[in-house]
């Protein structure tokens, strides 16, 4: 049996295998290439939402069953391919944040969701100020990983508020004092005042 990680591999793999095969000049070839993926893609389909129903119909059982599917990362995936997951996109959204937020946590970072229209997620982290030397571009990876890992399909992802602040305690001198530095015809350097002749 595959592991998470070759898993997501085939994914990708089939992923970038479509896209050549889509590539593809038009021919006979072609035309039944497609109607093969679209007709395995139905029996899978059809396959998948049978066994979710055998699941349902065994009782007292089925709830705990058909969570545990909807969260394996494999089976919960496919469960999304066939539009069959238990879980509605924005639960799914909301279960992703969830469990970010201990990790964020640890950094001095807070994470809400800001809004959710037609698979486009809106959500905004905000920092003390304090965030433990974590670049944007960590946080940023954070967010996006765990918002992929329970929704993977989500259309588009914004994450407000990850401006780069200025460093805590760092003020420029012109700010402190109205002057700005500038050099001499000697090479040295004096402080001149603005709006003085």
């Amino acid at each position: 049996m595959a592991n998470d990680g070759e898993f997501q591999e085939q994914v990708r793999q089939l992923g970038k295998l479509v896209a050549q095969f889509d590539e593809l000049p038009d021919s006979a070839a072609k035309t039944a290439g497609r109607e093969l993926v679209q007709l395995l893609m139905e029996v899978h389909g059809r396959g998948l939402e049978r066994a979710m129903e055998i699941v349902f119909d065994a009782g007292n059982f089925a709830p705990g069953i058909v969570d545990k599917m909807g969260q394996d990362p494999m089976v919960g995936n496919l469960l999304l391919l066939y539009s069959l997951h238990p879980d509605e996109f924005k639960t799914r959204v909301q279960k992703a944040i969830e469990r970010m937020r201990p990790r964020l946590r640890k950094l001095s970072c807070t994470v809400e969701l800001e809004g959710v229209h037609e698979g486009a997620v809106r959500v905004r982290l905000s920092t003390s100020g304090h965030s433990c030397g974590s670049s944007t571009t960590d946080l940023r990876s954070i967010v996006e990983g765990g918002m992929y890992e329970f929704a993977p399909d989500v259309t588009s992802l914004e994450v407000l508020g990850l401006e780069e602040p200025t460093p805590a305690g760092f003020v420029t001198l012109e700010s402190l004092m109205g002057q700005r530095l500038a050099g001499n015809s000697l090479g040295g350097n004096f402080l001149e005042r603005e709006g003085v002749d």
